[in-house]
């Protein structure tokens, strides 16, 4: 019997798809995501028993040094990230960034040798009935393909109280359990859209982030100030494969002092080609604060190349009426614990909740003007600066979701925010 082989060198030309090469150009940057995590019950009821459970699911490699973009409810609570390569090495990852409210994150491996990058196509200009690829570890299957058509834009997705989707491609291409975070390709193999769910006891329905909308909070969530905690000042524009326009340079910024102006425009950054500020992201992270990176500057017809230092991210002193509101969403007074003990005995005291921000997270949950915040996590909630103490908490230790208690008249309500604070 002749050995089994997966060289497809023999395959004749007809068979040699545009799907065919889609595929085989993009699947060495798609990686099988594993792990195992805690969960309670659906019901999220108190005192519910935690059962672990083994998670899998999808990713896409972002940058060569080993970035990957994901889904973030793939890796939520995960303690040790598995990443199985195309080549069918596993490592281990670690959770660099995520933002819970879009549902993506960054991870990191440290691999032995560059890795290739998936390629970015656009979003704008999708047609409705085109054909379009999905990859990923679908029931734990590695690197399985299904092939549709974009069956609609735009769509919105309600998945659990917590999680709401906007914005959508919608896709006849099968998405199962496993495919989340992976991608789904154009026949051009460009990745248009990041894939993330699927509609329970339906049949053909799935759907996937927009690849503009993912590129824009890849590009928050790989920020030199949220990864390495440096600045450098620059907002900048793509300018299609000429490079970035500068729009803004912050005041008093490294790129300030060395001359970096509106309307110039970012070729490279260090050995880094610049086409977006995705890119100068790519290219600022990894240093610390003071080191100097090379930035290459067109201007006027001429090029200049400036030595960039790095800065630490300054820190700005917030209210905390302004944190509260800026970070949950909630503007509150301390209330009298007699009060408080008046509706609810065992309570010390409260902050009543005098307004709710209309987008942010405590509106998400319920929490109207008028209830009494009595808890966060397991402290209570007597003055402000117990809030403030419980949001250093949520940075200082990674919390994936803040617990709150709330006096609703005499009944106590509870429930889990997903606090501006986590964005990280």
């Amino acid at each position: 019997m002749a050995n089994r082989t997966t060289c497809n060198c023999l395959a004749s030309d007809s068979r040699r798809s545009a799907i065919v090469t889609a595929i085989e150009t993009q699947r060495d940057s798609v990686v099988n995501i594993h792990g195992q995590k805690m969960i309670a019950s659906p019901d999220d009821e108190a005192g519910a028993e935690m059962r672990r459970v083994n998670g899998m699911g999808t990713g896409v490699v972002i940058d060569g040094r080993g970035y990957i973009v994901t889904n973030y409810h793939v890796v939520e609570g995960v303690k040790r990230i598995e990443v199985t390569m195309e080549s069918g090495k596993t490592t281990t990852a670690v959770l660099v960034s995520h933002d819970p409210r879009t549902d993506l994150a960054v991870i990191k491996i440290n691999p032995t040798e560059s890795l290739s990058v998936i390629t970015i196509g656009r979003s704008d200009d999708l047609m409705i009935g085109e054909t379009v690829l999905a990859m990923g570890n679908a029931y734990g299957y590695e690197h399985t393909v299904t092939r549709g058509i974009i069956s609609a834009l735009h769509r919105t997705v309600e998945v659990s109280r917590t999680q709401r989707y906007e914005d959508l491609i919608q896709t006849d291409a099968s998405i199962n359990p496993g495919n989340s975070g992976g991608p789904l390709l154009n026949v051009d193999g460009e990745m248009i859209g990041i894939n993330v769910a699927v509609r329970a006891g339906a049949q053909g329905i799935g759907f996937a982030i927009p690849i503009d909308r993912v590129l824009e909070l890849i590009t928050e969530l790989m920020s030199s100030e949220r990864v390495d905690r440096t600045w450098h000042g620059i907002v900048a524009k793509g300018e299609g494969q000429s490079g970035a326009v500068v729009m803004t340079v912050h005041r008093q910024s490294p790129a300030e002092i060395v001359g970096v102006k509106a309307g110039d425009l970012i070729t490279r950054v260090g050995d880094q080609p610049v086409t977006s500020q995705l890119d100068i992201e790519r290219a600022m992270i990894g240093h610390k604060a003071g080191d100097s990176v090379f930035v290459t500057v067109s201007r006027d017809g001429g090029e200049r190349r400036v030595d960039l230092s790095l800065a630490a991210v300054r820190q700005q002193s917030v209210s905390l009426e302004d944190r509260c509101w800026e970070e949950i969403g909630i503007r509150c007074q301390p209330m009298p614990s007699g009060k408080v003990q008046k509706l609810q005995a065992r309570y010390r005291g409260g902050l009543l909740i005098t307004e709710v921000r209309k987008d942010g997270p405590a509106i998400d949950q319920g929490i109207r003007q008028g209830d009494i915040l009595v808890g966060l996590h397991v402290w209570e909630t007597i003055t402000t600066e117990n809030i403030s103490y419980v949001l250093d908490k949520v940075r200082d230790d990674n919390l994936v979701q803040l617990k709150f208690f709330i006096l609703r008249g005499r009944e106590t309500l509870f429930g889990n925010l997903v606090s501006d604070s986590l964005r990280r």
